[in-house]
């Protein structure tokens, strides 16, 4: 009878200082022989044809590879609910470790690595995701995959999400290795804009035990990253497993130019560099772990001596843009006082540059840029934001009408705000050109509010165009959308609402209030709606009143604004001390709703901003008794 043997442990292995070598692609191969599309569910292939999944995975030991990676790298609830499988996340990942160990079987020095791939949507602060969904996400996966020898995290371009996924790990097993693998893109940084030598210090922080680089482009480059990576972090242990070069499509077919022989020489340089585990990834087949083995026991194949020199990683505490000051208060839960300036008619911005530093020594947080309000010609608001960001050093929300451009406008404009600084904007249809300065002008919407919304945050935050063509690095705006909560017919107000939150809209500013108790009203038919309370950040429209006059117009002209009588009464009793009654009125109503919604949405009349300051006071000032 043959003696059992009991395999080392897998780190233990890799401290010997002889590498181990990984298999190459699953998915390229599955798709070149199934006839699959290039997008469909391979993981799927577990239950429905796991002859073939086998017959790869045999064929990769036979090859010599001391890696087997699970079939499972897309295989978390999100995706396999794009195809219908939702449900069987658990069936497909355990049956993933399953084949996987039966090639494995007879094969002692072999390990079985369960692949986890990125959850395909983005996450906070970049995307709609919460973080605790994700790691819940990649638990539930990776519980699934528990059996298997090490955990392989692999193909992140957000080390954040990556970061997720190794804390899911860790609460599923915490002695199972963790190798933990980023993708960068053809400038060397991840898609968030981070260098190689951030990457790896912080995963090394996150006590991972294998820093890894996998996919990207072909072997050059994921030398030059191990190498920046090795710098940054040199006692870590590392892995490497290049594409087989850039891919292209080829009569239906996406192939890939590395020969075998390339990477069997590009083997025995990254393992110079010190990757302790060396494989391929997208394009590489068994003919290429075939020549890496051989090259690898090759004993009269010396190991080329490769000296990282100790370049500095530029920028290495420069990763991606950080959330704005709105998105921080809003994730944190604080009252945050915006106030509502409109451009000028000239280019002259010192009068509004100067009510800019009233407002900010009388305690607002952001300042709201109107564009075009009424239809009339003002100064683009980017420029005024542009300067208000940077002589008065508030941080601006830029409105963002629909109206009057095209899709291929609307998109170079959000890119040229993001590239100047302004991350926050306020999505609004716009007023029609018809009430304003020239009624004949251009007046197409090629774009609702909704669906920029969701070609921001679900588009442009993750790094696509509304084609679906890549933007490079991700912008990373923080998006709200309108709301009336006091609404005559509040049922359309709800399912407009419902579009824009399934978009992504990260907070809301409200129509101005003057009965602060009908919130009550709109949080309980909201709940009656959907089930649940309503949770958007509100920034709640505060208009200090100035004159009887004015509160007429907006009480009789201005759809969704309500004014009670004894507003009309108030003001009408205070003759010519209107403004400083608007004002009080305005106080009594921010104190009114400051505990039901996030912020005040301040917008003073005509200019009025030391209305708006005084009106200020009523979050700063404690009322007496």
């Amino acid at each position: 009878m043959k003696p059992t043997m009991t395999k080392i442990p897998l780190l233990e292995r890799l401290k010997t200082g002889k590498p181990l070598l990984g298999d190459g692609a699953m998915g390229t191969l599955l798709h070149g022989r199934g006839n699959l599309p290039i997008n469909d569910c391979f993981e799927a292939l577990n239950l429905s044809d796991p002859v073939l999944v086998a017959q790869i995975h045999r064929e990769y030991v036979q090859a010599g590879a001391d890696l087997l990676e699970t079939n499972s790298f897309g295989a978390n609830r999100l995706k396999l609910a794009q195809y219908g499988y939702a449900e069987q996340v658990e069936a497909i990942n355990r049956a993933a470790v399953r084949l996987a160990r039966q090639a494995a079987q007879g094969h002692e020095g072999v390990y079985v690595v369960a692949s986890v791939g990125p959850l395909g949507v983005p996450i906070k602060p970049y995307g709609r995701l919460p973080k605790p969904e994700a790691r819940a996400l990649f638990r539930q996966q990776l519980s699934a995959l528990a059996e298997a020898d090490a955990f392989l995290l692999e193909t992140f371009t957000d080390h954040g999400e990556l970061l997720e996924a190794v804390a899911a790990a860790r609460e599923v097993d915490a002695d199972k290795p963790i190798i933990a693998q980023m993708t960068f893109g053809g400038d060397d940084r991840t898609a968030l804009g981070y260098l190689p030598g951030r990457v790896a210090d912080e995963l090394s922080n996150a006590d991972v035990d294998v820093i890894g680089v996998n996919c990207s482009g072909g072997p050059a480059q994921i030398q030059r990253i191990l190498e920046m990576m090795y710098n940054s972090v040199p006692d870590a242990l590392y892995s490497a497993m290049p594409n087989a070069g850039f891919p292209e499509a080829v009569g239906g077919r996406v192939l890939y130019p590395a020969s075998a022989d390339y990477f069997a020489d590009a083997a025995l340089t990254l393992h110079g560099i010190g990757a302790g585990i060396i494989g391929g990834c997208c394009g590489t087949t068994p003919a290429h772990i075939s020549a890496m083995r051989a090259a690898l026991d090759n004993p009269d194949q010396p190991v080329p001596t490769v000296q990282v020199l100790e370049t500095p990683d530029p920028e290495v505490t420069t990763g991606p843009e950080q959330p704005t000051e709105l998105a921080y208060r809003l994730a944190n839960k604080q009252f945050t006082v915006t106030v509502e300036m409109t451009p000028p008619r000239s280019y002259n911005l010192e009068k509004l540059v100067s009510a800019g530093s009233l407002l900010r020594d009388a305690g607002a947080h952001l300042i709201d840029v109107a564009d075009s309000p009424a239809a009339k010609m003002r100064m683009s608001p980017w420029a005024v934001c542009q300067v208000l960001q940077s002589e008065v050093g508030l941080e601006a929300i830029l409105h963002f009408p629909t109206r009057g451009r095209n899709v291929l406008r609307v998109q170079g404009d959000l890119l040229a705000a993001h590239a100047i600084g302004l991350r926050n904007l306020f999505v609004t249809m716009g007023d029609p050109t018809k009430i304003g300065d020239y009624p004949e002008a251009m007046d197409t919407t090629d774009i609702v509010p909704s669906k920029l919304i969701d070609t921001i945050c679900n588009g442009m935050n993750a790094g696509q165009d509304l084609a679906g063509n890549s933007i490079g690095r991700p912008t990373s705006f923080t998006v709200g959308c309108a709301l009336n909560m006091f609404a005559d017919d509040l049922d359309r107000e709800l399912r407009v609402l419902e579009k824009k939150l399934n978009a992504g809209a990260d907070f809301a500013l409200g129509q101005a209030v003057f009965q602060p108790e009908k919130i009550e009203a709109f949080h309980a038919a909201y709940e009656e709606r959907n089930g649940e309370p309503f949770t958007l950040p509100v920034l709640m429209g505060i208009m200090p009143l100035y004159s009887l006059k004015q509160a007429r117009f907006l009480h009789n002209e201005v759809p969704g604004i309500h004014i009670p009588d004894g507003i009309f009464k108030r003001l009408e009793d205070a003759g010519d001390d209107a403004p400083a009654e608007g004002v009080k009125i305005a106080q009594e109503i921010l104190r009114a709703v400051k505990d039901r919604v996030q912020g005040a949405y301040i917008i003073p009349a005509l200019g009025r901003y030391h209305l708006a300051a005084e009106v200020i006071d009523a979050v700063r000032i404690p009322t007496t008794a």
